[in-house]
């Protein structure tokens, strides 16, 4: 059986589709042939519509083995197919993180605050503290804590504030700064972001997969790597972070400190020191009792506000709750769940990331302008922010501001 409708043609293994418009003159050529010649090529004739259902269902069937060709691509693959290369690595999709908050808690000194220790926010979220603490002589400690209840869940300043767990000599617990938004599943856009990030996962002794190996586990939501091989102390990215010689900074925001810990330890040269404000003990399993132990240092980095300031021109055809929606909109941005990439530690953002998903708001809006800034809403001035590896950016409602002009 023959037929005038083009085939799809492969160039060096990739698919390239007939144009529908050549479909369709296909389709018609071959309903002509099939009644022996003078139909009526008119699209409004039954045999038109005919031939236009046909080419459509050809288009679709031409569209779809683009797309299953084009899933063995890993920067376009998605679903089960990026699942499947992710997988030649070890890498698997992250199933989602609870928000990341850090809170100060007060109480006597000497008092240990144990990991998975809980309080609670206003909205009766629970989060865990990640890490066990000591209540130094000041009376006071910063602890990172995660909500148990994964998703882009907002915690904004003073929310948390209720001890959950009863811990004698644990007074109490507020949140001075919002909290980072944790995720559901992890988007396409970054799961093979981290995939491309650590490629070295399987290796041991390099950045990449110490970078692999942290950012692989549970309900850790940032992480970042680097090392000074030099013999001087050095000050490192925006906020001159000290690093000492011949040393690693591991950055992390969530995940348990002992599963951080050994992830570190796993995959980290040999004699190599450590940067940070916490550790954790691990032991070498390799050896009968009494195993081996070793203190692993990492940075869990600071909670940083980022302000807006959004300027749109004012006019009647605007939502009556476009404040709500310009705060929503930027905060999608900001967390990544709009398929881009989230602010991040030791990353630049740029205020243009967050036209596209403003303007997507409404063909009545007008972007005038839209400023960041690290102070106050008033003190966002700036088109970038870059933050170091010792920061966390965070975003509220509460630190956008939008003006109508």
């Amino acid at each position: 059986m023959t037929t005038n409708v083009p085939q799809i043609t492969w160039v060096n293994g990739s698919p390239v589709l007939p144009a529908e418009l050549d479909i369709l003159a296909g389709v018609q050529a071959d309903i002509n042939a099939a009644f022996g010649g003078g139909v009526n090529p008119s699209l409004q004739t039954p045999q038109g519509q005919i031939a236009m259902s046909e080419t459509a269902l050809i288009g679709n069937k031409n569209n779809e083995i683009a797309y299953i060709a084009n899933q063995v691509n890993p920067s376009m693959a998605s679903g089960i197919w990026q699942d499947a290369i992710g997988e030649i690595y070890f890498i698997y999709r992250i199933p989602g993180a609870g928000t990341v908050v850090s809170a100060v808690c007060n109480g006597a000194v000497g008092t240990v605050i144990p990991v998975g220790s809980v309080a609670q926010d206003t909205s009766g979220y629970l989060y865990s503290s990640t890490e066990t603490v000591t209540i130094p002589a000041s009376g006071s400690i910063t602890v990172q804590f995660q909500n148990q209840t994964q998703g882009a869940i907002a915690c904004a300043v003073g929310a948390l504030n209720t001890i959950y767990t009863a811990i004698a000599g644990w007074n109490t617990v507020n949140n001075p700064t919002a909290g980072t938004l944790g995720n559901l599943v992890e988007s396409r856009a970054a799961f093979e972001a981290r995939r491309s990030a650590s490629v070295a996962g399987n290796a041991v002794n390099s950045l990449g997969s110490i970078y692999g190996s942290v950012s692989s586990v549970p309900n850790v939501i940032d992480c970042y790597v680097v090392d000074n091989p030099t013999n001087s102390t050095v000050s490192y990215g925006s906020t001159g972070y000290s690093m000492a010689p011949h040393s690693i900074t591991v950055s992390v925001a969530g995940g348990s400190s002992d599963a951080i810990a050994q992830a570190i330890w796993n995959k980290k040269p040999p004699g190599t020191s450590y940067n940070g404000n916490t550790s954790a003990t691990v032991y070498d399993t390799n050896y009968a009792e009494p195993y081996p132990s070793y203190t692993v240092t990492w940075l869990i980095p600071s909670s940083t506000p980022v302000y807006f300031a959004v300027q749109l021109k004012n006019n009647s055809q605007l939502p009556s709750n476009i404040t709500q929606l310009v705060q929503n909109a930027i905060i999608q941005s900001f967390s990544g769940q709009d398929g881009g990439t989230a602010a991040g530690i030791n990353q630049t953002t740029y205020s243009g990331r967050y036209y596209a998903n403003v303007n997507a708001i409404s063909p009545a809006v007008e972007i005038l302008s839209i400023l960041i800034g690290f102070t106050n809403i008033a003190g966002a001035t700036y088109t970038s922010l870059t933050f170091g590896i010792d920061q966390l950016p965070t975003i509220s409602a509460s630190q956008i501001g939008v003006t109508l002009v």
